[in-house]
């Protein structure tokens, strides 16, 4: 039988509440705390701390990106027309 071993709770506040004390819901969602802010009866959101990769790609990823369409401009690629024929070369590699 299936225990769930992790419970992670979550901080519900209202909005009111959360205009009062921002900086304290802030610094425990910057320790891992899951905060809901509920506005009236039927909205809510939830705080999450995000970093600069979560919102920009990183210049390594650009460059990556860039290699790759100046590699499939060149005809250096793979397609397959079925799963099939992608599963095919998977197994092959």
């Amino acid at each position: 039988m299936y225990q769930n071993l992790y419970t992670m709770a979550i901080i519900e506040t209202t909005s009111r509440k959360f205009r009062e004390r921002q900086k304290d819901f802030f610094d425990l969602a910057d320790n891992g705390e899951r905060i809901l802010i509920r506005r009236g009866s039927k909205q809510a959101y939830v705080l999450t701390p995000v970093s600069n990769d979560d919102l920009y790609f990183s210049k390594e990823v650009v460059e990556r990106v860039k290699e790759a369409q100046q590699e499939v401009k060149q005809g250096k690629y793979v397609s397959f027309d079925t799963a099939d024929d992608l599963d095919r070369y998977i197994q092959s590699l």
